[in-house]
């Protein structure tokens, strides 16, 4: 049986023909990665930046940190794993940590140090 999901019950939040910063369906944020506003910040900026645009958008898609069900943190250099994560503990509310997987992967402008891709609940 197919059922017809009508797309009024998809919102999109920040589109611009590309991409859209999060996607809300069915009381879940589905967010493209994040990054910095800035790229000439060390890890512990970028990643303080990027958490900061997270904010903002979990609030504009009704949800909040303690609501996050998973993170992919992708890293231009795992040797930037411990200041990431120190900004990452802070950031994180440590009785609702969601499910998370980090790795390298090459960036789209060598300056960006971490993105971050999440999943929410409304």
């Amino acid at each position: 049986m197919r059922i017809a999901v009508s797309t009024t019950e998809i919102r999109r939040i920040d589109s611009n023909g590309r991409r859209s910063r999060v996607v809300v369906h069915n009381g879940t944020l589905h967010f493209a990665g994040q990054v910095a506003d800035d790229f000439s910040g060390d890890i512990g900026q970028q990643t303080q930046q990027a958490l900061a645009r997270i904010d903002k958008l979990l609030a504009e898609g009704g949800s909040e940190r303690s609501k996050v069900l998973s993170a992919t943190i992708w890293l231009k250099d795992m040797a930037d794993y411990a200041g990431m994560n120190a900004v990452w503990d802070r950031w994180i509310d440590p009785d609702h940590a969601p499910a998370r997987c980090c790795g390298v992967v090459e960036m789209a402008d060598p300056r960006i140090k971490v993105e971050i891709i999440l999943t929410a609940a409304q």
